[in-house]
């Protein structure tokens, strides 16, 4: 069974930076694209930022120029570097594949972004 543990998550304040891990057990993520989402309280899950087997990235507007999403297919983990962040940052995230039907979701890392 695949199990994906997001960390790195916790209070940062306004302009501040983290980098979030996600690693993956029980199978080997290099052959998928991968993706980082977000959910924030009262909020649906929204995908923030993708990356290709072959290392292209895609970003939502709201973090594009900000975040960057990275794989180490020899870890078998995906990084998301969150640089200028901001209180609309605030949210629970999550990584999994791209394209359905996804791997059973993570806990999640929150990420709370307030002076």
């Amino acid at each position: 069974q695949v199990q994906l543990v997001e960390s790195g998550g916790g209070l940062a304040q306004p302009g501040g930076s983290l980098r979030l891990s996600c690693a993956a057990s029980g199978s080997i993520i290099s052959i998928y694209p991968m993706a980082w989402y977000r959910q924030a309280p009262g909020k649906q899950r929204e995908l923030v930022a993708h990356i290709t087997t072959g290392g292209s990235t895609n970003y939502a507007e709201s973090i594009k120029g900000r975040f960057t999403i990275s794989r180490d297919d020899a870890k078998n983990t995906v990084y998301l570097q969150m640089n200028s962040l901001k209180p609309a940052d605030t949210a629970v995230y999550y990584c999994n594949k791209l394209y359905s039907p996804p791997y059973n979701w993570g806990q999640g890392t929150q990420v709370t972004v307030s002076s």
